[in-house]
């Protein structure tokens, strides 16, 4: 669905991790450090509380998501007409888990929600459910249903997506999704989400991590892109690492399963001023370098790859470039 698709594990009896543990700013989530690995299939349980993740750049990506709605509805909103009451209920969820989770940020009331202090998204009847609920939340939200012997994307709020088209993609099973995504179709990796997506209970919540090289800080991103050119000392630190935080859960009304997505930014400038910057930069050295020809063809750093791993591993080892 997105880069480097599913990461982790079948084992869903693991014990459950909490991904704040790593809070420190400006870096959340560092799966680019060595401790997943790309390409492989991974999924953690995470405790209920730690479903949806505000951060300090809470109100920044609810306006680019009122923007991108306003101006682009169609490429970031599609939904099947059977999917309302999901769409319903998936609302009526993130309301009772923002009042019950984080008070401090929401003040939910029968017909609003404020957030902070100045930020009001009215809750009543009137806009597709699914778009409310995705104004309340930096996740983007994807509805997966069931459809034969596999599941298919049947509405989406994706405001943020990571070189992949909603309006493309809308429809399509997860084979569909996936076609371009190395050792997905046909092999492990996509029998065991499969597998997973099958035995998914309510009560569980898991949650996964991914990452890619960007050029740029923009949030919305449909298009596939390259990186070419300099990586040189001045070239890499104009460069982002871009993590997904995806979770997935079951809604137990429909049955049809939820996954949501957050977007974090990590400029290459600040992991190289970060206490832990050095043991960053060869964390993501050593996965880069591990990617065979189709995985980097994927991740868009063909061109540059030897480049990027020399000019990180130098980073690790302190030398200056």
């Amino acid at each position: 669905m997105s880069s480097s698709s599913w990461i982790g594990t079948e084992n869903l009896s693991l014990e459950l991790v909490n991904p704040m543990k790593r809070a420190a700013p400006p870096f959340m989530h560092t799966p680019y450090d060595g401790s997943t690995n790309p390409f492989t299939v991974g999924l953690r349980p995470i405790d209920k509380a730690a479903w949806i993740e505000p951060d300090r750049h809470l109100l920044e990506h609810l306006a680019v998501k009122d923007s991108l709605l306003e101006t682009s509805r169609e490429s970031v909103f599609q939904a099947e007409a059977e999917t309302e009451p999901a769409q319903r209920e998936i609302l009526a969820m993130i309301r009772d888990h923002l009042q019950i989770h984080h008070p401090d940020i929401y003040k939910v009331s029968p017909d609003t929600v404020t957030i902070g202090e100045n930020r009001t998204v009215q809750t009543a009847p009137g806009d597709a459910p699914l778009t409310i609920a995705a104004r309340l939340v930096q996740e983007d939200l994807v509805v997966m249903r069931a459809s034969g012997d596999e599941y298919r994307l049947a509405a989406a709020c994706l405001c943020f997506p990571s070189s992949w088209s909603l309006v493309e993609k809308f429809g399509q099973p997860m084979s569909g999704l996936h076609e371009n995504v190395p050792g997905f179709n046909g092999a492990r990796m996509g029998q065991m989400v499969a597998r997973i997506f099958e035995n998914l209970k309510p009560e569980q919540i898991v949650c996964r991590y991914n990452w890619s090289l960007y050029p740029d800080a923009e949030l919305h991103h449909p298009r596939p892109k390259r990186l070419r050119g300099d990586v040189t000392a001045q070239g890499l630190v104009r460069l982002y690492v871009r993590v997904e935080r995806q979770t997935l859960r079951r809604m137990p009304e429909s049955g049809d399963l939820l996954f949501t997505i957050k977007i974090h930014h990590d400029p290459i400038a600040a992991i190289l001023d970060d206490p832990d910057g050095s043991s960053l930069a060869s964390g993501l050295a050593k996965q880069l370098r591990a990617l065979d020809p189709d995985q980097t063809h994927y991740k868009g750093i063909g061109r540059i790859k030897a480049d990027l791993v020399d000019a990180l591993e130098k980073l690790g080892n302190g030398q200056l470039m």
